[in-house]
């Protein structure tokens, strides 16, 4: 978030807010009931897919009965938006009443959807006063803050549960399907390049993850979602990090070679939207309008700040290389203007080789497109000196290919059991982000990080069986030499 436009709100000012909402409203009409107990910390737009599923689909199992945040007209919306569904009437705390919130409403759980700086300071408060979380990824951005968390876990005894919603859409599960099958035996090496376009990829450079101390940069915002699939799909622990990265596109410098005068403050106030293709109109979509125009003035953050201001410092261009502890390797790049969105990848075995790419329609974050809508997606098996083969990949429906809606499932329903292992703790959440850090650590000084070297008491997430990597590998198929 841009610092210069952050600021905290008070009791006062949350009230007044609030206006007639009768925001702190003591629930006597909401009596107690068997349902499970949330509280919601952070209502921007991604805590948007938790309180509407525990309003909608899932409102007979869960009650949101508290939200917080430092803003208090988002603070005021949340609350009328879910008590106007009938499901819950929550109470509303400034983000400096956080432990009096948990004091007072007692959530079972606590869900930390606020900027990925801050997700330790919740996280932990939550764990110490006795409640679960549930928190967006990444889990945190720095291994200080990571180890704050493995500690309050091992000393709490409370649970963290992080959201990697790619785990669970259908053909990255199919992968996962192959892989523990062992269709190409033990995976040797893997090159994975993930794509962000003009729309999705500029997003973050007009956002608070512009700042590397908000975020963590994309290596940690953006590619911890990549780092724990990979990790995931291995079934096991990255042990070193190498890593380049540089900010290219997104620059002051580019914008002139467009034939701008600029880089400006802000898209609302710019004197050049009409010359330049990067305009981000806010005022145009209803749901981004509410959310952050109508409400800046409460703590002064600008949702439409300029691609191209000279204080950005996250990279736009990264490619890291990975050494798992099965001695796998990972070739990854993550770039963030390019012409097309989605990734593909490719898993080297002793068996053959598998591939798998998705095209995606990405769009700006929190607007009224779906993000992250699938496209095109194949998956194809390459054996040994064989005949390559596709598989029909199974597509789910909904925002990231299909994964949000199983994930919630999962999370407020009943959990059917998972031979996947998909369900993530602060284990995976610490490995997957300590990649993203360690990369960031290269950037700096250009030298080799051991990942496991970063903080103390972490161990290896509970995973689904993989191929026994001691096992015969057969001889592949004879073929004419020369």
């Amino acid at each position: 978030m841009n610092e210069k436009h952050v600021g905290g709100v008070d009791r006062r000012t949350v009230l007044k807010a609030a206006g007639a909402v009768g925001l702190l409203a003591a629930g006597g009409a909401w009596a107690a009931t068997p349902r499970k107990t949330y509280a919601v910390v952070g209502v921007g737009s991604r805590a948007r897919m938790f309180t509407n599923a525990m309003t909608g689909p899932f409102r007979d199992t869960s009650e949101v009965v508290a939200v917080c945040d430092r803003n208090a007209g988002r603070l005021a919306r949340a609350v009328k938006t879910i008590s106007e569904t009938g499901a819950s009437q929550p109470r509303a705390y400034a983000a400096a009443d956080f432990d009096r919130m948990l004091r007072e409403t007692k959530p079972q759980y606590v869900i930390v959807t606020t900027t990925d700086a801050s997700h330790d300071d919740y996280i932990v408060r939550a764990l110490d006063a006795g409640c679960d979380v549930i928190t967006e990824k990444p889990m945190t951005t720095t291994a200080e803050k990571a180890q704050r968390i493995l500690d309050a876990v091992k000393r709490s005894g409370r649970h963290i549960r992080v959201t990697f919603n790619y785990r669970y859409s259908p053909p990255r599960t199919q992968v996962k399907e192959l892989l523990m099958s062992g269709e190409i035996g033990d995976v040797i090496s893997v090159d994975f390049t993930w794509l962000l376009n003009t729309v999705h990829g500029a997003d973050y450079f007009r956002r608070w993850h512009s700042n590397k101390a908000n975020s963590g940069g994309l290596m940690v915002h953006k590619a911890t979602h990549h780092f724990d699939l990979v990790n995931w799909w291995l079934g096991a622990e990255p042990e070193t990090v190498h890593a380049f990265g540089s900010r290219q596109f997104y620059t002051p410098e580019t914008a002139r070679r467009m034939g701008l005068s600029g880089p400006h403050e802000r898209c609302l106030t710019c004197p050049e939207k009409q010359k330049c293709s990067f305009y981000f109109d806010l005022a145009s979509d209803p749901g981004l309008k509410a959310l952050y125009l109508d409400n800046e003035k409460y703590d002064g953050y600008f949702r439409d700040q300029c691609v191209w201001r000279p204080e950005i410092n996250i990279e736009d261009t990264m490619n890291v290389m990975v050494r798992y502890n099965n001695g796998a390797h990972l070739n990854y790049a993550l770039s963030a203007y390019d012409a097309w969105e989605g990734y593909h990848i490719a898993f080297n075995g002793t068996k053959g080789r598998i591939e798998h790419r998705i095209v995606e329609s990405g769009g700006a974050a929190g607007a009224a497109k779906v993000q992250s809508g699938s496209e095109n997606v194949s998956i194809r098996v390459i054996p040994m000196r064989g005949q390559p083969r596709d598989i029909a990949p199974i597509v789910g429906k909904g925002s990231h290919g299909g994964g949000d809606d199983v994930m919630l499932n999962e999370i407020f329903g009943v959990d059917p059991g998972d031979k996947y292992m998909r369900k993530s703790d602060e284990r995976a959440g610490a490995w997957s982000a300590l990649v993203g850090i360690a990369a960031n650590k290269c950037f700096e000084t250009g030298q080799t990080v051991r990942v496991p070297d970063l903080v103390t008491g972490l161990t290896a997430p509970d995973r689904a069986p993989m191929p026994d990597r001691r096992a015969p590998v057969p001889m592949p198929i004879r073929i004419k030499i020369p």
